[in-house]
């Protein structure tokens, strides 16, 4: 006999017990599913495409701002005018290789980082907005972006310090003799046989400042889609057209690099092989002190004459190619 069907009212006990504990397995399970259901390797593909093609354009002008970032008075270093006489003066004594040194990391860091932080972004934001009537405001466009920034961070970080350790190699264009490193994996490799892993990760904590960046750029990016479509009395999610994708691209860009562009040159500082500090505050320090507020905006001039148009073609390439790839995958 079922011990339970002998106590009056125990059956529909049990019943509510196992159905109180089949709806608490199944509630547990769907947010797991749902994160999961929000990945799209197309985000992943479209960003890397954009990262790797704005790169191999714009890395000459990438090349001038770390030089002028590093800037700080040693005798070492070439010294320079401004952006075109390092431009001209680069390619006098070391041709376009010198142009290009570091070229294999930028492409790999930026087509990673772009690439994550599409994939990671997007796969944050649909999950947050799965269980909303509305979209996100900008505040959480803001978050989202932040934590995707500091997951992408996480895995790209030892290949930003290859990039700034070759970038900086002064005479390696024309002497190969006279190189520290060969090249992407000889760096890697000796960063960390002489400098362990904490060398791979030189510039990680101005680096998750860096996050707020992209955190920046990315709500200002959304806030100003969905504005512009309400003011033309359209969906806020409507897809742009080239052009709009391009001006909308640019102001986010600049409006984040205006913000945030001094915690990259105390990252390149801590990065550079040809000096030594004992850490973060080390540096502002004596960036500080020998340099004054100039010294956290050394750079920016190149930095923005590259970044905006890199901005622009990536956001681009992005946009068209998800939606592509999107439009493949549902078979449209």
């Amino acid at each position: 006999m079922n011990p339970a069907a002998a106590i009056p009212g125990a059956q529909s006990r049990a019943c509510t017990v196992a159905g109180s504990a089949s709806t608490t397995t199944t509630s547990s399970a769907p947010p797991a599913r749902s994160l999961f259901r929000h990945v799209h390797f197309e985000n992943l593909v479209a960003g890397l495409s954009g990262g790797v093609i704005s790169t191999l354009v714009l890395h000459p002008l990438d090349l001038v701002k770390i030089r002028f970032a590093v800037s700080d008075g040693l005798e070492l270093r070439p010294k320079y005018n401004g952006i075109l006489h390092c431009l001209t003066t680069v390619w006098k004594h070391e041709g376009l290789r010198g142009l290009y040194q570091g070229v294999t990391p930028n492409m790999w860091g930026a087509g990673a980082s772009w690439g994550l932080y599409f994939f990671f972004y997007n796969a944050i934001k649909a999950y947050k907005t799965e269980d909303k009537l509305e979209s996100l405001g900008p505040t959480e466009h803001l978050v989202s972006a932040a934590e995707a920034g500091a997951m992408t961070l996480c895995i790209t970080n030892p290949i930003w310090v290859t990039k700034t350790r070759l970038v900086l190699q002064y005479e390696a264009g024309v002497d190969p003799s006279k190189r520290q490193y060969k090249g992407m994996l000889d760096a890697l490799i000796k960063i960390y046989k002489y400098e362990g892993v904490r060398g791979l990760y030189k510039g990680f904590v101005p680096g998750l400042f860096g996050t707020s960046h992209g955190a920046l750029q990315f709500m200002a990016y959304e806030e100003l889609k969905s504005k512009y479509n309400r003011h033309r009395n359209r969906r806020s999610d409507l897809k742009l057209s080239t052009l709009e994708y391009i001006t909308m691209a640019a102001l986010s860009k600049i409006f984040a690099v205006s913000t945030t562009y001094p915690y990259q040159v105390v990252r390149a500082r801590l990065q550079d092989q040809h000096n030594r500090y004992s850490g973060l505050v080390d540096v502002i320090r004596r960036t500080w002190r020998k340099e004054g507020v100039h010294g956290f905006y050394k750079g920016i001039i190149p930095n923005v004459l590259r970044v905006t148009p890199a901005c622009c073609i990536t956001f681009v390439i992005y946009e068209k190619v998800s939606q592509l790839l999107l439009n493949l995958k549902n078979g449209d």
